[in-house]
């Protein structure tokens, strides 16, 4: 893999780490629900990969505006 992704390869990571963002609320709320702690680590988890999904689809964004 390059070390810059192209614009479609931003879109599908980006599509990733919201696919694990997601998953990762929902893991959170179904521990906190059931009573465990461990649910700041999903906590932690979302916030991460809201950032790699934010970042990726910038990134997809300025690469397909500066390519054409």
């Amino acid at each position: 893999m390059p070390p810059v992704p192209s614009p479609r390869q931003a879109r599908r990571l980006a599509l990733y780490a919201l696919t694990v963002c997601v998953l990762a609320v929902a893991a959170a709320v179904v521990s906190f629900a059931q009573g465990s702690w461990i649910g700041i680590v999903w906590v932690l988890l979302a916030g991460l990969s809201s950032n790699m999904t934010w970042y990726y689809f910038k990134r997809q964004k300025t690469r397909s505006s500066v390519t054409g």
